[in-house]
């Protein structure tokens, strides 16, 4: 499970954000499907070499989006994928090959992934502003 979860301790994000975002993105692209356990809050945190504080928190998170759900014997499982008002799932197959080919594209041009999730997250911050 923590193959996908990586934790950046340089990054400016803090790492509970890190591990929410990641575990998120996990979620909505079906990786992670509903029912799926998570990894206990101190195994995460081990695996990772961070407090397990943090890892607390970003599970806390997580619950308050209605993303996973911790039951006392069962541990922590994933609920269900974000919903669009709607009630449709916001990612589908076409935005996650899309997503993929973008980052293949930009290794090619050698492009860093820091990089690269900084000229999109410019991109859709002036995608906003329209």
């Amino acid at each position: 499970m923590t193959a996908g979860i990586t934790v950046d301790l340089s990054d400016p994000v803090p790492p509970y954000e890190q591990i929410r975002r990641q575990l998120s993105s996990l979620i909505s692209v079906g990786l992670l499907e509903p029912g799926s356990r998570l990894p206990t809050v101190r195994s995460l945190a081990a695996d990772l070499g961070i407090a397990a504080g943090t890892v607390a928190r970003a599970y806390k998170e997580l619950e308050q989006q209605g993303l996973i759900e911790s039951r006392r014997r069962n541990g922590t499982i994933v609920v269900g994928p974000p919903q669009a008002p709607d009630g449709t799932v916001r990612a589908d197959a076409a935005v996650i090959s899309a997503v993929d080919g973008l980052i293949r594209t930009a290794r090619d041009a050698r492009v860093s992934d820091e990089t690269l999730i900084d000229l999109l997250r410019g991109r859709l911050a002036s995608k906003l502003d329209s």
